[in-house]
């Protein structure tokens, strides 16, 4: 599901992270993590990946609805993936950092965060917070989709 799409019932995850900005453009890092996700899922339901960039690129005119929908594909996911690769020229995350601190304390959030990135030292606090919240914390993209597949998992032995 991409940004402003009707958000359907099952099992979700939502892809939390830094997106590319039109005015500074670099790849996204959501295709990779959607494939990873379509490698590991070994579920019995459908996987619904809630993907918060629109599709074709066509951005909403009104910037309320972009957010609205995302703190409800947020509160609707089973598992909340954090891959933040961080870059302040492109992929600065300044909201990502807002909606962590949101998701932290959820039970459904994972973090990825990458040492290779350009600015690693500006995803040290995340981490940190992280482990004292018991957030699984991995460095691979595959590492942090297999995290967030692993909290989706144990939802369904707990149902």
């Amino acid at each position: 599901m991409c940004a402003r799409e009707p958000i359907p019932y099952g099992p979700a995850v939502f892809l939390a992270g830094p997106t590319p900005d039109v005015a500074n453009p670099v790849p996204s890092w959501r295709p990779a993590a959607i494939g990873e996700l379509a490698v590991q899922w070994t579920g019995r339901e459908p996987l619904t990946v809630l993907c918060l960039e629109s599709r074709g690129r066509v951005r909403t005119e009104r910037y309320a609805d972009q957010v609205d929908w995302e703190t409800d594909a947020r509160a609707a996911a089973s598992a909340i993936l954090f891959w933040i690769p961080r870059d302040m020229a492109t992929l600065p995350g300044m909201t990502t950092n807002v909606e962590w601190g949101l998701d932290v304390g959820t039970g459904r959030a994972v973090l990825g965060v990458p040492p290779d990135c350009p600015n690693p030292e500006r995803n040290r606090y995340l981490a940190y917070v992280a482990r004292r919240h018991g957030v699984p914390v991995a460095q691979t993209l595959p590492a942090t989709v297999a995290a967030a597949l692993s909290l989706l998992a144990a939802q369904n032995r707990q149902a």
